[in-house]
C-alpha cells in the first residue's frame, strides 16, 4: 500500500504540469517568446509613429520660415515704405565763410525721403563742390536727422582782381571775394592765379611754409615762375626767395643775416642760394 501510494504521488507532477499548459522547462522558453511578441508589437508601433511625427516636423519648418518672412517684410517695411524712419532735420557744422542755410541747399537732401535711400557719396560730392568747403562728412543720427559736418578752406592770401579782392586757399582755390580788402592777409601777385598756375602754387607753399614770426611781418608775396618766388616784409627788405626747396635753411640764413648791421641796411637779401646770400 504504501508504495503504491508512492508511486501515484511520484507520477502527478507530469499531469498537473500538463493540466496549467506550462510546456516543459516553461519558465525559459515562455519569457522568450512573450519578450519576442513585444518586440515585434513595438517596432511595429514606432513605424506607424513616424509619420505623424513627420508631419509634426514640417509644420513647425514652415512656421518659422513664414515667422521670418514676416519679420524681414516688417523691417523692410520700416526701412523702406513707412513714415518712422525719414528725414526730418538737416544740421550744419563747421561754418564760418558759407552759411549753414547755403550749405544745407547744396547737400540737395529732401525731407521726408527713407534714412535708408540716403545717398551720402552724392551728397558729400554736391557739398564740397562750394568754394568754400574743402572736406565734408555726412553722418545718419537715427532716426530722422542728417548732419553735415564742414572743414572749410582757410584762405592764406588776398589778390587784387577788377576792383575786388580775392581770397585764396593754399591751393590757390578762391575762398571768398568782396569789395574791401580784408585785414591780416598777405598779398599775393602773381599773372595768372588759379590752383593750375605754378607760379601761384609755389608762392603759395612758400607762404605756408614760413614760421609765424616772418609771416606776420609778409606785405605780400610775388612770383613770376615756380622757382621765382620774392617776399617783401613790413619795413624792409625784400627778400629773393627763388624755389620752395630748402625753406628751413632759407629761413635760418635770413634771420641770422637780420642781426647784422649789414643785414638791418640792407634793402634786398638773396637766399635762393643758401651756399651764396647777397645783400644789396
Amino acid at each position: 500500500m504504501t508504495e503504491a501510494g508512492t508511486g501515484r504521488r511520484g507520477s502527478a507532477a507530469p499531469d498537473d504540469a500538463a493540466s496549467d499548459g506550462t510546456p516543459p522547462g516553461g519558465p525559459a522558453d515562455g519569457g522568450r517568446t512573450p519578450g519576442g511578441a513585444r518586440d515585434g508589437a513595438s517596432g511595429g508601433a514606432g513605424g506607424a509613429g513616424s509619420a505623424p511625427r513627420r508631419r509634426r516636423g514640417g509644420w513647425k519648418a514652415a512656421f518659422v520660415t513664414l515667422l521670418i518672412l514676416g519679420v524681414l517684410g516688417a523691417v523692410a517695411w520700416v526701412l523702406l515704405g513707412s513714415r518712422l524712419l525719414v528725414v526730418r532735420h538737416v544740421e550744419v557744422a563747421g561754418t564760418r565763410l558759407a552759411t549753414p542755410d547755403r550749405v544745407a541747399a547744396a547737400a540737395g537732401i529732401r525731407l521726408g525721403m527713407p534714412m535708408v535711400r540716403l545717398d551720402a557719396g552724392e551728397v558729400r560730392a554736391r557739398v564740397e563742390g562750394l568754394r568754400e568747403v574743402e572736406s565734408a562728412r555726412i553722418e545718419r543720427r537715427w532716426p530722422a536727422t542728417v548732419r553735415i559736418v564742414v572743414r572749410e578752406r582757410v584762405p592764406v592770401a588776398v589778390l587784387g582782381r577788377g576792383g575786388r579782392y580775392l581770397r585764396l586757399d593754399r591751393y590757390g582755390v578762391t575762398v571768398a571775394d568782396g569789395a574791401a580788402r580784408p585785414g591780416g592777409l598777405p598779398g599775393l601777385v602773381v599773372a595768372s592765379p588759379g590752383p593750375s598756375d605754378p607760379a601761384t602754387l609755389a608762392a603759395l607753399r612758400v607762404l605756408t611754409g614760413l614760421p609765424e614770426r616772418l609771416r606776420s611781418r609778409l606785405v605780400d608775396v610775388a612770383a613770376t615762375g615756380p622757382n621765382e618766388v620774392t617776399l617783401h616784409l613790413s619795413g624792409g627788405p625784400t627778400v629773393v626767395w627763388g624755389g620752395v626747396e630748402r625753406t628751413g635753411e632759407k629761413v635760418r640764413l635770413l634771420e641770422a643775416l637780420r642781426r647784422t648791421a649789414a643785414g638791418r641796411s640792407a634793402r634786398a637779401i638773396d637766399v635762393s642760394s643758401p651756399e651764396v646770400v647777397t645783400t644789396r
